[in-house]
C-alpha cells in the first residue's frame, strides 16, 4: 500500500494543505495531466474532481506521502472513468479508454523533474507559434497560470465570450494541426523560446502599462508575467529568460511610484526613488549581470541593462545618459524598430540636449512611422515645451491626447495642455 501520513480528522488542516497545493502546484499536477489524457478539458474537469475527492478521502484516509502524486492518479482514475461513461454513448472512443486504464489500482509516483518537464511541455505548447497572438496570450493565462476567462476578460478589457472563443479555437488548432505537446529539440528551441518569451511580455506590458482603460497598472497580469518568468527560469535557465525577468522585475520595482495617490501617471524623472522596491532592483541587477556574462544574451537583457541604469541612479539628473544611449545603440543593432528609435532619441535628448532629441524624433516622423504612436508625439511634445515652443508642443500633445486611450495618460496630455496656457 501507498504510505500515508498518520490518518488526520483535521479538516482545517486538510483544507489548508489543499488550498496550498491548489494555489502553488495545481498547475503543475494539471500539465501531467494533459500530457497522460492528451486532452486540455478532461485534464482539467479530472484536476478538479480530484482536488473535491480529496477532501472526503483524506479526512479518513490520511494525506498522503506524495500529494502531488495522488492527486495525478485519482485524477486519471476520474477521467478514465468519464471516457467510459461517454462510451456508452460513443464506442468510437471505447478503445480509448481502454488505453488510459492503468494495470494497478495503486497511485503512481511523479517525481519533480516529471512535474518540471510537464510544465515546460504546456507553456511551449499554449505558445506555439501556429497560433495567433491572442490566442497564445488566451491559453497562457488560461492553462498555465489558472486564470478564468472572465479574469482574463477583464484584464483585457473585453468579454469573457470573446476570451471564451480564442482559448477553444486555439485548442482545436492544436488538436487539428496536431501540435506536439513536448519541449522543442535544441535545433527549434531558439525560435520557440521567442514566441513563449514574447507571450510572457506582452502579458506583462499589458500589466505595466495598459493600453486603455481607467487604470495605468494591472497588477494581476504583471505579477502572473512575473511568476511565469520565474518558473521558466527554474524550467529552462538561459540568458535571455534570465533578462526578461530582470527587465519586468526591474520595470516593476518601479510601480508604487508611477502613479500618485489619484490614479495620474508620475514620469520617470519625477518619482520619488525611495519608493522603489529595492529588493527586485537587487535581484533584477543580478539577473542582468549574469545574462551578459553569458555569450549569447539577446534584446531582453539589453533591455534590462537600460533599466538596471536608471536603477542605478540615485537621482534623475545622476542617471547616465551616455551608458543609456550606448546600449540602445546596441539594441537597434540587434533589433531595429522605430519604437526603439524613439526611445534612443529621447535618452538622446536627456545627453546632448532637446533639440538634438526633437531632430531625431522628426526624422522618424518625417518617413511616417509611428504616426499613430501616441508616445511618440507625446515625446514631441514634451521636448518642445523644454525649448519654449509652445505652438509646436501644444500641437502634438493635442495630437498625443486624441491618440491615448489610457485614462491617466489623458490625463497628463490635458494638464500638460493647461499648463501651456498659463
Amino acid at each position: 500500500m501507498t504510505s500515508r501520513e498518520p490518518t488526520t480528522n483535521n479538516d482545517t488542516e486538510i483544507l489548508s494543505m489543499l488550498d496550498i497545493l491548489y494555489r502553488e502546484q495545481s498547475r503543475r499536477v494539471y500539465a501531467t495531466l494533459v500530457r497522460l489524457l492528451g486532452d486540455f478539458d478532461l485534464a482539467e474537469e479530472a484536476m478538479q474532481e480530484a482536488f473535491a475527492a480529496a477532501v472526503t478521502q483524506w479526512r479518513t484516509e490520511g494525506i498522503p506521502t506524495n500529494p502531488r502524486s495522488w492527486l495525478v492518479s485519482t485524477a486519471r482514475f476520474k477521467a478514465i472513468d468519464t471516457i467510459r461513461r461517454r462510451a456508452k454513448f460513443d464506442k468510437t472512443i471505447e478503445e480509448h479508454g481502454d488505453f488510459l486504464a492503468p494495470g494497478s489500482t495503486e497511485p503512481e509516483l511523479f517525481d519533480e523533474d516529471t512535474f518540471k518537464d510537464d510544465l515546460l511541455r504546456l507553456i511551449f505548447t499554449c505558445c506555439h507559434p501556429a497560433l495567433s497572438s491572442p490566442a497564445q496570450i488566451a491559453l497562457t493565462l488560461r492553462e498555465t497560470c489558472g486564470l478564468t476567462t472572465e479574469e482574463i476578460a477583464s484584464a483585457f478589457l473585453t468579454s469573457a465570450v470573446t476570451i471564451a472563443q480564442r482559448i477553444v479555437r486555439g485548442k482545436a488548432k492544436i488538436r487539428d494541426a496536431r501540435i506536439p505537446y513536448e519541449v522543442p529539440s535544441q535545433a527549434d528551441l531558439p525560435e520557440r523560446l521567442d514566441s513563449v518569451l514574447s507571450v510572457i511580455y506582452l502579458v506583462f506590458n499589458e500589466g505595466y502599462s495598459a493600453s486603455s482603460g481607467a487604470h495605468a497598472t494591472r497588477v494581476d497580469l504583471s505579477s502572473k508575467a512575473i511568476h511565469l518568468g520565474e518558473v521558466l527560469l527554474e524550467l529552462l535557465p538561459d540568458s535571455e529568460v534570465m533578462g526578461l525577468l530582470a527587465l519586468m522585475l526591474l520595470h516593476e520595482s518601479r510601480r508604487t511610484a508611477r502613479t500618485d495617490q489619484n490614479g495620474d501617471l508620475i514620469l520617470l524623472e519625477d518619482q520619488d526613488r525611495s519608493l522603489w522596491n529595492q529588493n527586485q532592483i537587487a535581484k533584477g541587477i543580478e539577473l542582468v549581470q549574469r545574462a551578459m556574462a553569458s555569450a549569447d544574451f539577446g534584446t531582453y537583457t539589453i533591455q534590462a541593462a537600460i533599466s538596471a541604469a536608471h536603477a542605478n541612479a540615485k537621482s534623475a539628473t545622476e542617471t547616465d545618459w551616455s551608458q543609456i544611449v550606448a546600449l540602445y545603440d546596441l539594441l537597434m543593432q540587434a533589433e531595429p524598430s522605430p519604437v526603439i528609435e524613439l526611445n534612443r532619441a529621447v535618452a538622446v535628448a536627456m545627453r546632448d540636449g532637446p533639440q538634438i532629441g526633437l531632430n531625431l524624433i522628426d526624422e522618424i516622423l518625417a518617413r511616417g512611422e509611428l504616426k499613430d504612436y501616441h508616445l511618440i508625439h507625446a515625446a514631441k511634445g514634451e521636448l518642445s515645451r523644454r525649448l519654449g515652443k509652445k505652438i509646436d508642443a501644444r500641437a502634438s500633445y493635442q495630437l498625443a491626447l486624441e491618440l491615448a486611450k489610457q485614462e491617466p495618460e489623458q490625463r497628463l496630455l490635458q494638464k500638460r495642455l493647461l499648463e501651456l496656457n498659463e
